[in-house]
């Protein structure tokens, strides 16, 4: 029964992950892959003169597991790829590790991987990733979310002005997130066609 008035509340859909069978298995499966994935692009780093801060494929690695796992598994993996990391093993960028890196002018980058995890996986589960125009703009905000908690968090830790701090750490990726935020629109919709075309009735 529903009052006047009322907004109806859209169901939760299913996000790429549950098409693979299983539960837990998969589901750790999914999670230990996706921070190994991170790790992986971490790998992909391109230095940026006079920045702290490389170019990296971390967060389009973030936006696709994201958007792939939805919000619970999503900051999982997430969570998974900064302990690993902090624990010491090579998983950030340039192979370096340690909790030092999480502390240090970069970590806030790091940190911000779990609310924008948090915020594409909960998009996710309303099929904003199914459409490239929609699933542009979530991959665009999730990266917004990631420097709205990295930049400010540089300015700290290097004792920047905000003003020094959006040069070093903002201004010189604006352009690649926006190649990574393209790049992931168009993976993640084409994923859910051939999904569609596979089974046309369960996933809708």
């Amino acid at each position: 029964m529903t009052t006047a008035g009322a907004l109806p509340v859209r169901p939760f859909r299913p996000v790429l992950a549950d098409v693979l069978p299983g539960a837990r298995a998969r589901d750790a499966l999914l999670v230990s892959g996706a921070a190994l994935f991170t790790a992986l692009l971490a790998q992909v780093a391109i230095p940026v003169a006079g920045s702290p801060v490389p170019i990296t494929g971390q967060t389009l690695a973030v936006v696709v597991t994201a958007a792939a796992l939805g919000p619970a598994r999503g900051v999982a993996a997430q969570a998974l790829y900064l302990v690993l990391g902090a624990v010491g093993l090579p998983f950030y960028s340039d192979a370096s590790g340690g909790i030092d890196v999480v502390f240090g002018a970069t970590g806030g980058y790091l940190l911000g991987f779990l609310p924008a995890a948090l915020l594409i996986g909960l998009a996710a589960r309303q099929g904003q990733d199914r459409r490239v125009s929609r699933a542009l703009l979530l991959f665009l905000a999730g990266q917004i979310v990631i420097f709205a908690v990295g930049v400010p968090w540089l300015a700290v830790a290097a004792d920047l002005s905000a003003a020094t701090a959006l040069e070093k750490g903002f201004y010189p990726f604006v352009f690649g997130g926006v190649v990574k935020a393209i790049l992931a629109a168009v993976l993640l919709p084409g994923a859910w066609r051939l999904v569609r075309s596979a089974d046309r009735n369960r996933f809708e």
